[in-house]
């Protein structure tokens, strides 16, 4: 890999967020995914997906409390994976030598039957 990029402001700014990134990561809580909602008075809903079908625990509030923080932290988690993707596939394609396979040059179908 080319480090002239990661020299360079942008490159410098880029790695600056990957590491906030990587810190923030190191800060979540518990992680799951799915939903909550309220099943009826004083009683909620978990509900996910496991193996394409939709499953439901029923929860208290204080654990309806501690899915939503959950489902929460899994939601920032999701988020801050996307955005160090891009940053480094922005990075990878900036520093990275750019190589061409040269191709011959095509000929024009009527110039070829001459």
């Amino acid at each position: 890999m080319n480090q002239t990029f990661l020299r360079s402001a942008q490159g410098q700014k880029l790695d600056r967020r990957y590491r906030s990134l990587k810190k923030e990561l190191s800060s979540l809580g518990w992680l799951t995914h799915g939903s909550v909602s309220p099943n009826h008075p004083g009683n909620w809903r978990w509900t996910r997906k496991v193996k394409a079908k939709t499953v439901s625990v029923s929860l208290s509030q204080e654990q309806a409390d501690l899915f939503k923080s959950a489902i929460a932290n899994h939601r920032k988690l999701e988020s801050i994976i996307r955005e160090m993707r891009a940053i480094s596939q922005e990075v990878l394609l900036k520093s990275s030598v750019k190589t061409r396979k040269k191709t011959p040059p095509k000929k024009h179908p009527k110039s070829a039957l001459t």
